[in-house]
C-alpha cells in the first residue's frame, strides 16, 4: 500500500515534472492529491503529474521516492496502468 513518486525528469512550462502513482487504488492516490492541494486537472488517468517544486510536500506526507523504472513496475503490478493504446482509444 503505497503512493509513489518518480524524480521529475521531464521538463514542460518553465519546470520538471515527475509521476504520482499507487499501488493500491485510485482512491488512495486522489486522497493523497486532495490533501497536498494537487489540483484535479493534474490527473491523466492512471497517475498524477506534480513539479519539481512539490516535492518536498510530497516526501513529508509520506509518498515514497522511487526511480522511474521501479514506478512503472509497480504500476503495472498493481493493474492499474493505462497503456499508450488505451491512452489514443
Amino acid at each position: 500500500m503505497a503512493v509513489l513518486v518518480d524524480p521529475p525528469l521531464w521538463p514542460r512550462h518553465g519546470t520538471v515534472w515527475g509521476h504520482m502513482v499507487t499501488d493500491t487504488s485510485l482512491d488512495e492516490l486522489h486522497a493523497m492529491a486532495r490533501r497536498l492541494g494537487i489540483p484535479e486537472r493534474a490527473f491523466d488517468r492512471d497517475h498524477y503529474d506534480v513539479p519539481a517544486e512539490r516535492y518536498d510536500d510530497l516526501i513529508a506526507a509520506g509518498v515514497e521516492l522511487v526511480d522511474t523504472r521501479t514506478l512503472v513496475r509497480r504500476l503495472r503490478a498493481s493493474g492499474l496502468r493505462v497503456t499508450a493504446a488505451e491512452r489514443r482509444a
